[in-house]
């Protein structure tokens, strides 16, 4: 008997957006104002792509020179909050290390909110030379350390953070939350099987999921056109469904309806870098301090695989400034949680791990000493 092939599940790094919008959840850690330190909203300029980018830098109230962070939000098009799931971690993030001394940039992902630009036609590369940019912003003001800039990335942005480093002298060091450490296919095969598991789909469905995922991340590796990648996973899609499929539904979707929710997730430029992308190269290459911080129930970049790849491919570079941490309790949002599964982000009212916060500060302040 043919089989039915299940909807494939397309979650993607950090991109959520799942809270009930008639409800307003409670966020203890979110600040209110006033706050008891400067914040200024911002643009910069990413000349090389003709965009504007708009953000909030935020110092601490005293006179002086300020050490410094850009943070660089996950996968997905995201404000300068990395707002998801009635969250807003970077806001949260910011206000903590302000209030202990360093100045924080962060700002709206190109195309989203108050910034210019396509988000839809950008890689991570591209992403990189807006960072990039946030930094040289950072470097023609009078009240940060030029000497003291450091990058912060979450999710994605802890595969961004190492492609700016190795690129810039400006960068003193590097903290990688929930950053991958293995390549891009391998991390989608990982999450997608360990959140379906959560999600209570049976091992048969995932299974079957698995091999038209690994079906599907081989055109994409063999393909360097986002236009033929389209036609190759159309051909290849309905040549499958039509040998294994029982009935013209597939997940109470049609054939025609199942493929173009397929293309439409997989043929776009930064998802065919992504899949493409193996992090080892470029972590061979980062001299500076590298902190990587990783949730013992984080589905979405697992710590096992991750921090293992990261410690490895560091120590290749022979950088003996690296800290490898798996912290435990905690999902991909460093939130404390019972299993890690996407569908608890918007329960839990915690918005970041106390814990996280202590860390990264404890680390931070011996880089800028």
């Amino acid at each position: 008997m043919k089989k039915v092939i299940p909807l494939l599940i397309t979650i993607v790094i950090s991109s959520f957006s799942i809270f009930a919008q008639d409800i307003k959840p409670n966020r203890p850690q979110e600040p209110q104002q006033p706050y008891p330190y400067y914040s200024e909203d911002i643009i910069f300029e990413n000349r090389q792509a003709g965009i504007t980018l708009a953000g909030t830098l935020t110092l601490p109230k005293k006179e002086g020179v300020f050490p410094a962070v850009v943070l660089i939000t996950g996968s997905g098009p995201q404000d300068r909050n990395e707002a998801l799931a009635g969250h807003k971690p970077f806001l949260v993030l910011s206000d903590y290390l302000t209030k202990n001394g360093i100045a924080v940039l962060r700002y709206d992902d190109r195309g989203t909110a108050l910034s210019e630009g396509d988000f839809n036609s950008a890689t991570s590369v591209d992403l990189a030379s807006d960072v990039a940019n946030a930094v040289a912003y950072l470097k023609n003001r009078k009240e940060i350390d030029r000497t003291k800039i450091g990058l912060i990335g979450h999710s994605e942005g802890g595969l961004i953070a190492p492609l700016v480093a190795t690129e810039s002298k400006d960068i003193a060091f590097i903290v990688m939350l929930g950053g991958p450490g293995i390549p891009g296919d391998k991390i989608l095969l990982i999450q997608q099987r360990l959140i379906a598991r959560a999600s209570g789909i049976s091992e048969q469905e995932i299974r079957q999921t698995e091999r038209i995922n690994k079906r599907i991340f081989s055109i994409v590796k063999k393909s360097s056109d986002v236009e033929q990648l389209k036609t190759e996973l159309r051909s290849d899609l309905k040549k499958f469904l039509s040998k294994n499929a029982r009935s013209k539904k597939t997940n109470g979707k049609s054939d025609e309806e199942y493929i173009n929710l397929q293309v439409k997730t997989y043929a776009t430029p930064w998802m065919q870098y992504f899949i493409k992308y193996n992090p080892e190269p470029t972590l061979k290459k980062v001299k500076i301090p590298v902190l990587a911080l990783n949730g013992e129930r984080d589905l979405q970049i697992t710590p096992k695989e991750n921090l293992r790849a990261i410690k490895k491919a560091l120590c290749k570079a022979g950088n003996k400034k690296l800290t490898i941490r798996e912290l435990p309790t905690l999902n991909h949002l460093f939130q404390e949680s019972d299993t890690g599964a996407p569908h608890e982000y918007e329960t839990i009212e915690q918005t970041y791990s106390p814990t996280v916060l202590k860390e990264v500060l404890k680390w931070l302040k011996l880089q800028i000493e």
